[in-house]
């Protein structure tokens, strides 16, 4: 007789392949239609500054990225997942430069 194996069977969990990330997703919101890809934590390998709460997202951690259907990905910005979600709800934020100093 053969060990039992305990695997799960996969429902649920995004297609593997592609750096561990998701196929790029079409959402519709009410600042317009997005073209949003999931990042798997092991496919991000920068930090980036999520633009919903200026905060920054390190290396290794899930997040997403989006920009404007049409836009051909020129102007993509990586996310929290959970700001990426709340985004019609919070007020805009204030950009600042790269440069600029953070208190």
């Amino acid at each position: 007789m053969s060990p039992r194996k305990n695997r799960r069977t996969g429902a649920g969990r995004p297609p593997q392949g592609g750096g561990g990330s998701w196929a790029p997703q079409t959402e519709e919101g009410p600042d317009g239609e997005w073209i949003v890809r999931p990042i798997a934590g092991a496919a991000a390998t920068k930090a980036y500054r999520c633009p919903g709460c200026d905060q920054e997202i390190p290396p290794g951690a899930a997040h997403v990225v989006a920009w404007r259907a049409g836009d051909g990905g020129d102007d993509r910005r990586h996310w929290h997942r959970p700001c990426w979600q709340a985004r019609g709800r919070r007020s805009p934020r204030v950009l600042r430069s790269r440069n600029a100093p953070r208190y």
